[in-house]
């Protein structure tokens, strides 16, 4: 068990600054300024904040040796972090007095993990894949 969370830890790290950061930046009192550059630029930044996760989980999953099945990527990749998502929006409505939990908040930060899903899930393994294929001089001739 030791070895394992060990091992998570160090195949990881990125992601669980990214992890701390949200959660710090979500319950940490706002300050009183408010600089809004459109209406919904708060959803944008809850969109762009979980595609960062959600991007370094797959980036580092991708570049370690760390195998999970599909179904098991599927529940730690995009099932976590939306339910993690969920806890802080609960977080932020009934254990703060200076936050409120938003349901389109959570439905923000869903489409963020979604959007990084389909980068790791999809384009980050071919452009991966490409790429050391190019390096290695495996590349298709024109």
């Amino acid at each position: 068990m030791k070895r394992r969370l060990v091992h998570f830890l160090r195949t990881f790290p990125l992601t669980l600054l990214c992890v701390a950061l949200v959660w710090y930046l979500c319950l940490l009192k706002p300050p009183s300024m408010r600089v809004s550059l459109f209406a919904g630029t708060d959803k944008v930044v809850h969109v762009l904040m979980y595609l960062g996760l959600c991007g370094t989980l797959w980036w580092e999953y991708h570049r370690s040796t760390y195998r999970l099945p599909v179904l098991r990527r599927g529940l730690c990749f995009i099932l976590l972090p939306v339910l993690m998502s969920g806890v802080i929006e609960l977080l932020q409505e009934y254990a703060t007095l200076y936050r409120s939990g938003d349901w389109r908040d959570l439905a923000a930060n869903t489409l963020g993990v979604l959007m990084g899903a389909a980068w790791g899930g999809w384009w980050l393994p071919w452009w991966m894949k490409r790429r050391n294929g190019a390096k290695s001089g495996g590349g298709a001739s024109k």
